[in-house]
């Protein structure tokens, strides 16, 4: 059976996260029934991350098999198609080996938090930022993301529900930027690393945001992750902020596959 990689799309706000569920609409579960359409066989799909509820994506990569020898154009447009109305696009297609998988393959995942900081309700940008109105510090917040990058036991930023057998991470990078814009001045948060736990993204920027509002010092944020105590944790950054913006691999599946 000939496999596929997508590079998908979506808006995670009608979804339940990525994963299907029974009683619940997800992301796995719009795209299954898209390919459903096209193959009555198909088994299930994975994905390099399982993204939660609210959280939107352009980077995530799927993939999977299918029983027809597709070219990746027409599996593409076919999927773009069948997945209408719901609000997933897939953005490339590549054919790749039987052995590679969209998430043991993968060496990086990356993510981007952005926070619109103003007074005014948000318009535009609702559902895609986080609105806060206290006035945030940028340097104090890169300070204490140094001391979150690397390899850590980062239980204090991992959800009580997390499945992750170790909570022993290396978090390769937070970078943390600003712009100054008419509508408001926005922080985006870039987090990369080989994998995350349940909810560490958000927790971080939670945590993140207590220093720059100057509620919490870069020593505060240190000493919450050498506590490796959930209740340490600063507030959980909401989800519709957060986007999977993409998942490298030893060889790029769609590069290869560019015409």
């Amino acid at each position: 059976m000939p496999r596929y990689a997508l590079r998908l799309e979506y808006n995670g706000a009608p979804f339940a996260g990525w994963q299907r569920q029974a009683d619940r609409p997800s992301v796995q579960g719009a795209l299954e029934d898209a390919l459903a359409k096209l193959e009555a066989d198909v088994p299930t799909i994975a994905a390099a991350g399982r993204t939660d509820a609210g959280v939107h994506a352009w980077g995530q990569v799927a993939h999977c098999d299918m029983a027809q020898d597709w070219t990746p154009f027409r599996l593409s447009e076919a999927l773009n198609y069948h997945l209408r109305p719901a609000p997933v696009a897939v953005l490339a297609c590549a054919k790749v080996d039987d052995e590679w998988h969209a998430r043991f393959s993968a060496r990086e995942r990356r993510y981007l938090y952005r926070v619109i900081n103003r007074r005014a309700p948000l318009v535009l940008e609702a559902g895609q930022a986080w609105l806060v109105k206290a006035s945030l510090s940028l340097e104090p917040m890169q300070e204490a993301a140094q001391h979150l990058i690397g390899r850590h036991d980062f239980t204090t930023f991992r959800s009580t529900e997390c499945q992750a057998a170790s909570p022993v991470k290396t978090l390769d990078a937070i970078e943390i930027t600003t712009l100054e814009t008419p509508r408001g001045r926005e922080f985006q948060f870039r987090l990369r690393a080989r994998s995350f736990l349940h909810n560490q993204v958000r927790s971080l920027v939670g945590t993140l945001e207590r220093v720059g509002a100057g509620t919490w010092t870069p020593e505060d944020a240190k000493a919450a992750l050498e506590a490796a105590d959930r209740q340490a944790c600063g507030p959980v950054a909401p989800p519709y902020g957060l986007c999977m913006t993409g998942v490298g691999y030893p060889d790029d599946p769609f590069e290869a596959s560019a015409p």
